[in-house]
């Protein structure tokens, strides 16, 4: 079993930063695809990045490519996304997931590919 604790987020104005943590109970040798999605009001959750903590690439949605970053902290069991250049566009719910390794084998993930989920946190960019 899989847990997943999320912090950071928050309301900032267009143009700023903020930081997202996920912090995961334990890794398995199976689960090591940590992905961040987000849900704005009245949309569908989409993927924003995903990273393979065992070691590789990142991917990034276009819409947040050159100002979003996600990180792993293996030491600490963290995964964080860092984001800067805030826009309204990226105001939403944001929540961290877990999958299987062989799910960061591709550049486009969905909700289906991932098994566990964090509570999500709210981050809002207004005008």
């Amino acid at each position: 079993q899989v847990q997943l604790q999320e912090s950071g987020g928050g309301s900032v104005q267009a143009g700023g930063s903020l930081r997202l943590s996920c912090s995961i109970s334990s890794y398995t040798s199976s689960y090591r695809c940590m992905a961040r999605f987000r849900r704005a009001p009245g949309k569908e959750r989409e993927g924003v990045a995903h990273i393979y903590t065992g070691g590789g690439s990142a991917y990034y949605a276009d819409s947040v490519k050159g100002r979003f970053a996600i990180a792993q902290d293996n030491a600490k069991n963290t995964v964080s996304l860092q984001m800067n250049s805030l826009k309204p566009e990226d105001t939403a719910m944001y929540y961290c997931a877990a999958g299987r390794a062989r799910v960061c084998s591709s550049d486009y993930v969905i909700e289906a590919d991932f098994s566990y989920w964090g509570q999500g946190t709210q981050v809002t960019a207004p005008h």
